[in-house]
């Protein structure tokens, strides 16, 4: 098993020190899955909402997460993002697909970034519609891609419709 690299020899947390690593141009890919009623989601569609675009407001939140990252993780690098995107697909009559990509030219990677993304996005989802359905819930907040860096390239297929 690999050694956990944010602990040192003692078991000490510690920041990873990243300064010899090259940079290197990372991209990274997350997706979350919203479950609600499909009214629910018709009303989104729809724009009926009366708080307003629930999936531009859950894109501006996902974006905004990832440069907050690292003051929500501890030992997470702050990185200079060169991009980020959040993107929406409607799955099926109940669920909505949440993917973000990020990308930077660093020494460290930005899945936490991704991972972020998808997450406060969908929360803002929740959010703006829990008065019209508290029964909605968040699954499958995973990593589909990274590129970059030592540990290479790792990919895993999305949630498909």
């Amino acid at each position: 098993m690999t050694e956990l690299t944010h602990f040192d020899d003692s078991g000490a947390s510690r920041m990873v020190d990243v300064g010899d690593k090259p940079v290197t141009e990372r991209i990274a890919r997350a997706e979350a899955v919203v479950h609600m009623r499909p009214e629910t989601l018709a009303t989104i569609r729809d724009r009926g909402l009366a708080k307003g675009d629930v999936f531009e407001v859950a894109r501006i939140a996902g974006i905004m997460a990832t440069r907050r990252t690292s003051d929500l993780i501890p030992l997470c690098h702050p990185l200079p993002l060169d991009g980020a995107r959040v993107d929406f697909e409607i799955l099926d009559a109940q669920s909505v697909r949440i993917e973000a990509t990020v990308n930077v030219r660093a020494r460290t990677g930005v899945e936490m970034e991704a991972m972020t993304a998808v997450s406060v996005a969908a929360l803002t989802v929740y959010d703006m519609c829990k008065s019209i359905d508290r029964e909605m819930s968040i699954a499958g907040i995973r990593l589909l891609e990274k590129s970059g860096g030592k540990s290479g390239h790792f990919l895993r297929e999305p949630v498909s419709s």
